[in-house]
């Protein structure tokens, strides 16, 4: 029996070594392979439109007489070429061309061309499109939909067409086995697999043209869900490898009819802690009073408190004799969870330590001898704690702070920890960054998820004003205005570029600026390249009120708590995601005076920042930004780069197939329970990305 993932793609013809490689680029190493990329969108040439039914942004079969063509000096050189039907006039526009393309339109030709209509200088324009000379009574060039298939360099979509055709000749031979359970597919009316298959590189002229276009077709629905259910198994075999193996049982220790020390530092707290703290707090005791190590995110906004939950968290761990670990994705924000747990812990006698990738030489081998012999029952730090030489007494539980600038990898290389006792942590994740219901039931299937979604009283709503960088010296005065009242203000500098210098450069330029027109006031300079102690120093110096101005790069952007700050200034909020801009506006409104956040924009302003910017000024929500964020720039730049292994969807958007995502989990536990079945899915649509899930 001839199994298609054995015939490797440089079997067919038309395939040599260096295309093969090619191919590879876009994991296609074999004829089934080839058949499971599937076309991402159709074009329509089943007919020509009429010139004047057009708007901006069809992508449209057109058929026309060349009326004109002249080559156009502007900015840039251009071929013009006029072409007109009975209906209208379209200009098709050239910045590449030559001598024998201007001969041959001014012969006058009739014309096919098919691109996207765009509104031009003159109108509608098409640029570069794809064009031939025709006889005027030629049926248009297709009977049937054309697809477009995913491509990379070397590999075109004529030659990924024509293999295709190749290889669904082999598939009407040799079918491939459905893995989808027949209850699944009469359940959503899914049509079978090799059908749906040949349907989608070839729909027939029948086929539901507008369906195909709005990827709303029962066959492309159905890979849609499949691919789902892959990103979803593989998930939770994930979750289900990681809760096979034991953890801490974490119960509470109250001690001959004293208080546990969870409940002491509770009682001694200055403020009350809200509902939907206690409430998580619960949900998080709970597990950790299990064998089974705990999976649980935690999602709070902006100022909702998180840091003392994951503090009592640790505590519950120090108390049952054994240790805590506190990983931030920064050193500023890792700076602030030691001293907040500090501030807790250290009245009870319980050491907490610090660990960085600065803290090196006989201070680093003192600290991880003091880890070892358990005299750091909490240790707080940065990726440092990954390190292979970093070993604990007795770990029983990891907390990860914004887990999506780490990833899956890295957050499981720390079950290895605890593996000397016999026993892996239980995981406690955290983030400031709200997720929108799709990526949660996505991105983190592998979590349970809480959510303290109440803010303590007494919190001030920000007001959000956007204004354009030429009132600058208005903003400046302003700054001036609040801390002649007794208020600070951050001024925060933002930059596209990634280099760290250069944001700093751009920073230290705008502190000169503004401590000279500033004269009267305190400014200080904080950016990600100075040393610990320093920035410790600066923003010892601002939470005291020794400073009044702070200008900083994004450094600030979470953790960061100064109650008299009321006015923070950001430069160039375009250039940031909203989320970011939500964590950074954040840094105000933690007192009970009216805060303020000023976006001071970069000109011009395209429609899609405007969008954001607007989201900004209308919501302090960061559950709906966080949906408007994701519904802007997509599941990849939510999550960021370290996550997007996981997102990388071949057929799947999490936005148009939202729907499918209830029943997706639901489909999970059937699948599972055919292990056969559930690893042939996974590797069909994540192939050797699935290799993370062995972590």
């Amino acid at each position: 029996m001839i199994v298609l993932n054995d015939i490797n793609i440089i079997q067919l013809k038309g395939v040599g070594a260096t295309f093969a490689r090619n191919l590879g680029k876009l994991g296609i190493e074999s004829v089934y392979d080839l058949l499971f990329h599937l076309p991402f969108r159709y074009e329509d040439r089943t007919r020509v439109w009429p010139i004047g039914g057009l708007t901006g942004g069809d992508t449209v079969q057109l058929q026309g007489v060349v009326e004109s063509c002249r080559v156009v000096q502007s900015r840039r050189r251009s071929l013009e070429v006029t072409l007109a039907d009975q209906t209208g006039v379209i200009t098709l526009r050239f910045y590449y061309f030559n001598a024998a393309q201007i001969k041959a339109f001014e012969k006058l030709p009739v014309l096919r061309v098919f691109g996207e209509v765009r509104l031009g200088r003159n109108g509608l324009e098409m640029y570069h499109p794809e064009y031939k000379t025709i006889d005027p009574d030629d049926a248009p060039s297709s009977d049937t939909l054309t697809p477009v298939y995913s491509i990379t360099e070397g590999v075109t979509q004529s030659k990924l067409r024509g293999l295709c055709e190749q290889a669904t000749k082999l598939l009407a031979k040799h079918p491939v086995k459905d893995w989808l359970p027949a209850s699944l597919r009469e359940r959503y009316a899914f049509p079978e697999i090799n059908h749906a298959i040949l349907f989608l590189h070839y729909p027939p002229p029948e086929a539901d043209v507008s369906a195909l276009l709005a990827f709303k077709h029962p066959a492309q629905q159905r890979f849609v869900f499949e691919e789902l259910c892959a990103h979803n198994l593989s998930l939770l075999r994930l979750r289900h490898q990681f809760q096979s193996h034991h953890a801490h049982t974490l119960l509470a220790k109250p001690s001959a009819g004293r208080r546990s020390q969870v409940e002491a530092v509770i009682d001694e707290l200055p403020f009350k802690m809200t509902h939907a703290q206690a409430r998580v707090l619960r949900e998080i005791f709970s597990d950790m009073g299990s064998s089974k190590p705990m999976l649980r995110l935690v999602q709070g906004d902006v100022g909702s408190g998180k840091t003392i939950v994951a503090a009592l968290a640790a505590l519950r761990a120090v108390e049952n004799g054994h240790q805590a670990a506190i990983m931030a994705p920064t050193e500023i924000l890792a700076e602030q969870h030691l001293q907040s747990f500090s501030q807790w812990l250290q009245p009870l006698g319980i050491h907490v330590g610090w660990l960085t990738g600065k803290v090196k030489g006989k201070k680093r081998q003192a600290l991880l001898e003091d880890l070892r012999s358990g005299h750091y029952p909490v240790l707080i730090g940065t990726h440092a704690l990954f390190q292979d030489d970093v070993a604990f007494a007795s770990l029983a539980l990891v907390i990860v702070d914004e887990q999506h600038r780490f990833g899956v990898h890295q957050r499981l290389a720390l079950k290895e920890k605890g593996a000397a006792t016999g026993y892996v942590p239980h995981q406690l994740i955290m983030t400031a960054t709200p997720i929108p219901r799709t990526l949660a039931m996505s991105a983190y299937a592998d979590l349970d998820t809480s959510i303290i979604d109440e803010l303590p009283p007494g919190r001030k709503p920000v007001e959000t004003v956007v204004v354009s960088e030429g009132r600058r010296q208005e903003v400046i005065r302003r700054v001036s205005l609040a801390c002649e009242q007794g208020r600070q203000a951050y001024w925060v500098c933002t930059l596209i570029e990634e280099s760290e210098a250069l944001q700093c450069q751009a920073a230290e330029v705008t502190f000169n600026t503004l401590s000279e027109s500033l004269p009267g006031l305190k400014v200080a300079l904080i950016h990600g390249r100075l040393s610990s102690a320093e920035k410790a120093r600066i923003m010892l110096d601002f939470k005291e009120g020794i400073t009044d101005l702070l200008v900083a790069t994004t450094v600030i952007e979470v953790g960061v708590d100064v109650p008299n700050a009321s006015l923070i200034i950001i430069e160039n909020p375009e250039r940031l995601g909203l989320a970011q801009l939500h964590q950074l506006r954040g840094r105000v409104g933690r007192g009970h005076q009216d805060s303020f956040c000023v976006l001071m924009y970069g000109v011009p302003l395209s429609s899609n920042s405007k969008s954001r910017l607007q989201v900004m000024r209308e919501s302090d929500n960061g559950f709906v930004i966080a949906e408007k964020d994701l519904e802007l720039r997509g599941p990849g730049e939510v999550l960021g780069t370290r996550q997007t292994g996981l997102m990388q969807f071949k057929l799947a958007d999490l936005q148009r197939d939202a729907k499918w995502l209830d029943e997706v989990k639901d489909a999970g536990a059937l699948l599972l329970k055919d292990v056969t079945a559930a690893n042939a899915i996974i590797r069909r649509w994540l192939g050797s990305k699935v290799d993370y899930a062995e972590v």
